[in-house]
């Protein structure tokens, strides 16, 4: 009798164990989504539905790469509708979503997919500047939005066009991971280059990339001058060959050039220019004495020229010189050029005044109607006696025991 009690207990406990489980499976079926769409075009209405079960609607926590949110659900014909906000549906990628049931928690997952429209294009294209020969590049990115701001799909086909000097050129290059990008390739030539891209019926503004030539080659140099005297005031102009690179482009206007001059002396002068359709000119006033410069032309780094020589002719063979007003006042000419006519103004004289042996002081004049004039004042030259040197155009005169009084 206490084996048959046993068992009957034993078979209630089953049947009500299988009444539970038969109960939860019926709650959790009917907790299901009644709609079971997990694609949608961006810009879509989307409202997840679910059977009203309970009294109270539990809350749809909802989630995108933008951020989280939490929806209250609406009560419409027995249904619980959870509308998605504007600004998670807009958005192009993966909404993850949530129903917090603490009993029968559902969850799910919903795919945004980008419209197949262009409303905008944005374009980039850099470095602006590319040098040519074919090894430098620039690079466009293009990429199409659609109304949302959201990319276009990929693959979807970009077509790029491209004018330099006489061709024309068109590729369609397909967006991958939201932009659209190409390399574009410098020609052998120097020039302007026209690019431009159009998406679905949207295009682009025109964009220009400039094609520089290439490093300079060496090139020669050349000098051009009114006559060979050493007078101090005609200018010599030294002019460079119209400077290429190795594809015989011609170099960029503004390329600097310079220009080294060594003299006899092995002193270093230096005067600049810079190219206009390839050509640099510098000039260079004449020496005042006997001279002979070498001169070699260089852009920086680069390339350098070949070398030539000039020679400057001595201007003034001898000059006069004499003393007055107690030898306080010098005088200093008349100075006379290669034509016998007096020198321009501006020749450089220099008075060096010695006491004994020891430079006591050097004054400077710059002639004037082929004159120098020095007066020595009495509150800095004393009444005695002083050795003096002369020089003006590379010639020197030495006037020893001059007394001043």
């Amino acid at each position: 009798m206490q084996i048959k009690k046993t068992h009957i207990i034993q078979l209630v406990l089953i049947l009500l164990s299988g009444f539970a489980v038969a109960q939860q499976h019926e709650q959790t079926a009917t907790i299901k989504p009644v709609t079971m769409k997990t694609e949608y075009e961006v810009g879509s209405s989307i409202v997840l539905k679910f059977p009203a079960t309970k009294a109270i609607a539990p809350l749809l926590y909802c989630s995108n790469s933008y951020g989280s949110t939490l929806i209250s659900g609406n009560r419409e014909n027995q249904e619980l509708h959870y509308k998605i906000p504007d600004n998670i549906s807009e958005k192009i990628g993966l909404i993850n979503w949530q129903l917090l049931d603490a009993k029968t928690p559902v969850s799910g997952n919903i795919s945004i997919t980008p419209k197949a429209e262009v409303a905008t294009m944005e374009t980039y294209i850099g470095p602006p500047s590319i040098e040519a020969g074919g090894t430098d590049y620039t690079m466009l990115v293009v990429i199409p939005t659609d109304s949302l701001d959201n990319p276009v799909p990929n693959n979807t086909a970009v077509h790029a066009n491209f004018q330099f000097l006489d061709s024309e050129e068109k590729e369609a290059i397909l967006t991958n991971n939201l932009i659209a990008f190409k390399n574009i390739n410098s020609k052998k030539e120097s020039g302007r280059m026209l690019v431009s891209s159009e998406c679905l019926g949207i295009n682009s503004k025109e964009f220009t990339i400039n094609v520089f030539a290439a490093i300079p080659t060496n090139f020669r140099i050349s000098s051009t001058r009114p006559h060979d005297y050493a007078d101090g005031n005609q200018i010599t102009t030294f002019s460079t060959s119209i400077i290429k690179d190795r594809h015989n482009n011609v170099v960029s206007d503004g390329t600097f050039v310079t220009f080294i001059i060594t003299n006899a002396e092995n002193n270093i002068l230096k005067t600049t220019g810079t190219t206009i359709d390839g050509v640099a000119t510098s000039k260079i006033i004449h020496p005042d004495f006997k001279d002979q410069w070498r001169i070699t032309a260089f852009v920086d780094g680069m390339a350098e020229s070949n070398g030539i020589t000039l020679n400057y002719k001595q201007v003034i063979e001898d000059f006069e010189v004499s003393f007055s007003n107690n030898n306080r006042t010098i005088l200093v000419g008349p100075l006379q050029s290669f034509m016998e006519q007096m020198i321009p103004d501006g020749l450089q004289v220099k008075l060096l005044v010695f006491k004994g042996d020891k430079l006591f002081k050097t004054l400077t004049k710059t002639s004037f109607n082929g004159y120098a004039n020095f007066t020595l004042k009495p509150a800095i030259f004393e009444n005695e006696t002083y050795n003096f040197e002369l020089k003006t155009a590379g010639k020197t005169k030495v006037f020893k025991s001059k007394k001043l009084w």
